[in-house]
């Protein structure tokens, strides 16, 4: 039986600039680079992890 990985879509709506350098490699490691980008992940613990330590840059579209 194969394993259904949920996926959820992330779009980046701030700007990494004037914040804490790690913030910025949080979005780098999601891949996200500019404002407006999208990427659909695979909903693993490591993702949401980095996905809430920039909650206030990132919006959950689905």
């Amino acid at each position: 039986m194969a394993k259904i990985e949920k996926k959820i879509k992330v779009r980046q709506v701030g700007s990494p600039i004037r914040r804490d350098k790690r913030q910025a490699l949080h979005l780098k490691s999601l891949g996200l680079r500019k404002i407006g980008s999208e990427r659909e992940l695979v909903a693993t613990n490591s993702v949401l992890k980095l996905i809430e330590k920039v909650h206030h840059m990132v919006e959950v579209i689905s």
